[in-house]
């Protein structure tokens, strides 16, 4: 078998959110080479096992129609039953399964196992090959897991390398796909400019946005310490820290106080809907990703690319790849040098303007249309081996 006329997808898509907005651009850009068959689930969780709490739906999704683009949105945490019809009853070629949470584990292996036991391939794309915090439970999940994958892809080279080493997969049936730009992030509405009002932030104020769900590795403490440094050369500077929490926040706002920054600091400690999302980032000057630790690509990175907003990212897994000037990125867990990227290019609006421009050209290297003719090789070569 050869040809792949039909695929099944498996993953999370809106209005969930879980890798939504990545599954959403992926399955409407494979529409575009033939059937897609998305798989999708009513409920993920159970709300114990969910470290962000609020598991409610994000209604400000846009809508995608595709006459090529089916989704079933039918599978829960709790219906075995359910996810052996989906394993067993879908009727594709080929499984492609997003890979990125340990609870989902049961489902992925009980679907996976349909299509194995019906000789159909199955690819994975991996988008945590390494859990973010320490859990040996999802290496050991993954590892079972993997043992019915046919290919696999993955979103850097480092992943390729770790996919390899950890699983013991051969290289030869990895392939590194780059994570695409989030593009619906900047088609989904306008925003009506209120946001400074709003937060009572002036108009020639610079707001540096850390964005995302706010976990250990993700740096909140590192863009503290910066800002610090940053107030001593311009005190026009507002550090917007928007996302859910997914750890306490009582160490962060003792560290506000000790650094003095309260007037400085805007936290939005919640999860933000898509309609937020585009009022963020076209507020913003300036997204920074001080992360101490990361493996792959990033979602919040795309988002920014697709608002052509400049980026100050960490040298820590695929970051770097997703800025352009070698000056926008920083050690890990290096507050200094975090400070000074944000100052030159606060400092100098042809700087930034440059940046936006570079936005721009990586936002058009990370295609969406790229990714699927990439993605739709993978599943030939998948299809010829068995």
């Amino acid at each position: 078998m050869t040809t792949v006329n039909t695929i099944a997808m498996l993953g999370s898509f809106p209005p969930l959110r879980g890798v939504s907005g990545y599954c959403l651009e992926l399955a409407a850009a494979m529409a575009e080479r033939g059937r897609v068959d998305f798989i999708s689930f009513r409920e993920m969780y159970p709300r114990a096992l969910y470290p962000g709490g609020d598991l409610a739906d994000d209604t400000t999704f846009p809508e995608v129609f595709h006459p090529r683009l089916t989704v079933r949105r039918r599978l829960t945490w709790y219906d075995p039953a359910g996810w052996i019809k989906a394993g067993l009853g879908t009727r594709a070629e080929l499984l492609h399964a997003q890979w990125w949470s340990l609870p989902l584990a049961p489902v992925y292996m009980t679907i996976c196992a349909g299509f194995k036991a019906r000789k159909k391939p199955v690819v994975f794309t991996v988008h945590n090959v390494l859990p973010h915090e320490t859990a040996p439970a999802y290496i050991a999940a993954s590892r079972a897991l993997f043992t019915l994958g046919d290919r696999f892809i993955v979103h850097t080279e480092k992943n390729r390398r770790q996919l390899a080493a950890h699983y013991g997969i051969p290289e030869s049936r990895i392939s590194r796909i780059p994570h695409g730009t989030l593009d619906f992030q900047a088609r989904s509405g306008k925003s009506d400019g209120t946001f400074r009002t709003d937060m009572g932030i002036g108009p020639e104020e610079k707001i540096v946005l850390l964005f995302g769900a706010v976990r250990p590795y993700k740096g909140v403490d590192t863009a503290l310490k910066a800002l610090a440094e940053i107030l001593k050369i311009r005190a026009d500077v507002r550090l917007v820290i928007a996302g859910k929490l997914w750890e306490s926040w009582a160490p962060y706002e003792c560290l506000i106080r000790k650094l003095g920054l309260y007037d400085h600091v805007l936290p939005i400690l919640d999860y933000i809907p898509s309609a937020g999302v585009h009022r963020l980032f076209t507020a913003a000057d300036l997204v920074i990703l001080p992360y101490h630790h990361f493996d792959s690509q990033s979602g919040v990175a795309g988002t920014a690319l697709a608002f052509r907003k400049p980026m100050i990212v960490s040298a820590v897994g695929g970051l770097p790849d997703l800025v352009k000037n070698p000056a926008c990125v920083v050690p890990p867990q290096n507050p200094a040098a975090l400070a000074r990227a944000v100052v030159r290019c606060l400092q100098d609006p042809n700087r930034l303007r440059s940046l936006a421009a570079d936005a721009h050209a990586l936002s058009r290297d990370f295609s969406w249309k790229a990714i699927a003719k990439a993605t739709f090789l993978v599943y030939k070569d998948a299809c010829k081996k068995l």
